[in-house]
């Protein structure tokens, strides 16, 4: 297994950081109560998993029909991943 040294850590964790406004945003922009909105971002060997909390009248509103709202956010977020080098997931917790 390769060392990986502090500052590799922590500019993965930046890069982690930086989705998460993106996806906070986005997400804020979206619900009623944006108050509720919370981010648990959790780094990974392979990618970084950025788990959304919100109001539970809220996540139908970030879901959206058929899923379209979320695999939009997903889209988006994997989009900036992919410019940075890296790789995230979006999950949406009640």
């Amino acid at each position: 297994m390769p060392e990986v040294d502090a500052a590799q850590l922590e500019g993965e964790a930046m890069l982690s950081d930086r989705i998460a406004d993106l996806v906070e945003y986005l997400v804020v922009q979206i619900v009623d109560d944006p108050d509720s909105v919370s981010l648990e971002v959790i780094d990974g060997d392979d990618a970084s998993t950025i788990e959304v909390s919100v109001a539970e009248d809220d996540v139908a509103k970030v879901i959206g029909r058929r899923g379209r709202t979320i695999k939009a956010i997903r889209t988006l977020a994997r989009a900036l991943a992919a410019r940075l080098d890296t790789a995230v997931e979006v999950e949406v917790l009640g």
